[in-house]
C-alpha cells in the first residue's frame, strides 16, 4: 500500500513528466531499461554529449537536485515508473 505522501506526490510527478519533450521521454525510457549514455546515443542515433544534455534537462524538469546522498538516475527512473 502506498503511503499518503506517495499518493499526494503522484499528481506532481505526472505534471512534471508531462513537461518532458518526446526526446527526453525517449531518453528517460531507455534509462529505465538500464541503458548507459553510450547505448542510448547509439539507439537514438545521437551523440553521447546530446544524451547528457537531455539527461540534465530531464533532471531539471523532474526537479531532481544534485545530491551526494541520492542517485539521480535511479530517482528519475522511479519517477518515470511511478507516473506512467
Amino acid at each position: 500500500m502506498k503511503s499518503a505522501t506517495a499518493r499526494l506526490g503522484a499528481p506532481r510527478r505526472r505534471r512534471e513528466r508531462e513537461k518532458l519533450t518526446s526526446r527526453e521521454r525517449d531518453v528517460l525510457g531507455l534509462m529505465a531499461e538500464g541503458r548507459t549514455n553510450r547505448a542510448i546515443a547509439q539507439e537514438l542515433v545521437i551523440s553521447e554529449h546530446t544524451v547528457e544534455k537531455h539527461v540534465t534537462s530531464v533532471m531539471a524538469k523532474l526537479r531532481i537536485p544534485a545530491s551526494a546522498d541520492d542517485h539521480r538516475r535511479v530517482l528519475a527512473v522511479l519517477t518515470w515508473l511511478d507516473s506512467g
